[in-house]
């Protein structure tokens, strides 16, 4: 198991890779050991990595997260996207500060906000005007 340290090193060389952090690099020929498993972990694959103590216990779904499913599923029945594109969004194209800061079925939804707007199914600034019209209408109770 990897200590404190290793991990640490690999996260800070790992990070250099985000594109929100990147920075300009030459492509040496040589790469180092760390910079090489930085590359090969991207931020969704979390087997074998150390973690701090988690509670583990079933609990039923909220409303939220049921209706994101079943629209995720919607799109994909609709033929609008493919498991495939939700994963990649959802997981692969989040990097990390985003893919651990969003519960579960938050990366799904905002793969879906996504995809609608990267295929114009819908523009950006109508994508705002709605999620601004929920956000009032919750705040009005």
């Amino acid at each position: 198991m990897p200590s404190r340290s290793d991990l640490k090193r690999l996260y800070d060389v790992g990070a250099q890779l985000a594109p929100m952090t990147h920075q300009q690099q030459d492509w040496p020929y040589e790469i180092s050991p760390d910079a090489y498993k930085a590359y090969l972990q991207p931020p969704h694959d979390v087997g074998g990595q150390a973690s701090g103590p988690s509670v583990f216990e079933e609990k039923e779904e909220e409303l939220w997260e049921l209706n994101t499913y079943v629209t995720c599923e919607v799109l994909g029945w609709k033929g609008v996207w493919n498991s495939e594109e939700r994963r990649r969004i959802g997981n692969n194209d989040l990097g990390a500060s985003l893919y651990y800061g969003f519960p579960y079925y938050g990366r799904w939804i905002w793969a879906a906000a996504r995809m609608l707007v990267d295929k114009k199914h819908i523009s950006l600034m109508e994508l705002l005007e709605k999620i601004a019209e929920v956000k009032a209408r919750h705040a009005a109770g």
